[in-house]
């Protein structure tokens, strides 16, 4: 019979006892805050973040002001944003197996998008669809998110513009500057992180908003090559979506 103790004087260990899930995750997040540090600000308004109902929060993301302390992209969410990229993939793919001409990415393999403003407002979208069953017309918007069961529920029962008004704005304003996906509905597919069920919803051009929302990109413009900080959203602190903000200090007590 082996003795597996021969040799060793060091007493045996209980490996359970080991934190291993922290040592490992220390690194792998150490890594994935390592590699978003490399990649360059984004020096533009984006049409991702033009739907948030605080203008001075969009500024404050615009000109790159540091998050409050804790508050700044952790380890987890940068996870989480990686897997919504793998759950986009698995769409694009359950789509075009479905019949649809989801098209990604352009010939030379840039993003389709729009800038304006001199560059100073851009956005990429997800997707076009060039072809698809006879009852879909095209071209058409495509664009993905991947939800909690919660948030898919939500929207699912209450549609694009009442439940998510900033991926709505987001969408609106994709079709006012790409006018050649504004002639047909946009599709917009949200997939449940949780059971994987998918929603689909086909969403007309709401030009009115398009408008409002590139306005307020054009006055978050005009205040900072003026100098101007944008009117908060609240007159209190403790407004709900303050609670929540990373610049929430900053903003209040002037962190």
């Amino acid at each position: 019979m082996l003795d597996f103790n021969h040799g060793s004087d060091r007493p045996a260990e209980d490996p359970r006892a080991l934190p291993a899930t922290v040592r490992i995750n220390e690194l792998v997040d150490a890594a994935l805050t390592a590699e978003r540090e490399k990649q360059s600000r984004r020096e533009y308004l984006g049409a991702s973040m033009l739907g948030d109902p605080c203008s001075r929060r969009i500024q404050y993301e615009y000109v790159g002001a540091p998050k409050d302390p804790g508050k700044d992209f952790n380890g987890q969410t940068l996870r989480i944003f990686a897997a919504g990229h793998q759950f986009e993939a698995l769409s694009i793919k359950w789509l075009r197996a479905a019949g649809f001409d989801l098209l990604t990415e352009k010939a030379d393999g840039g993003q389709f998008g729009f800038a304006v403003a001199k560059g100073r407002i851009k956005g990429h979208i997800d997707g076009v669809i060039v072809g698809g069953p006879s009852w879909f017309f095209c071209p058409s918007l495509w664009e993905h998110k991947a939800l909690k069961d919660k948030s898919w529920q939500d929207l699912a029962k209450r549609g694009l513009a009442i439940s998510k008004p900033l991926y709505a704005a987001q969408v609106a304003l994709y079709q006012g500057y790409m006018p050649e996906l504004a002639q047909h509905p946009a599709l917009f597919t949200a997939l449940n992180k949780d059971t994987q069920e998918l929603y689909h919803e086909l969403v007309p051009f709401d030009a009115s908003l398009a408008q409002s929302t590139s306005d307020k990109a054009v006055n978050i413009l005009q205040a900072t090559d003026a100098g101007q900080q944008m009117p908060r959203i609240a007159a209190n602190a403790d407004y709900y979506l303050c609670l929540f903000c990373p610049y929430a200090k900053r903003c209040w007590h002037g962190a």
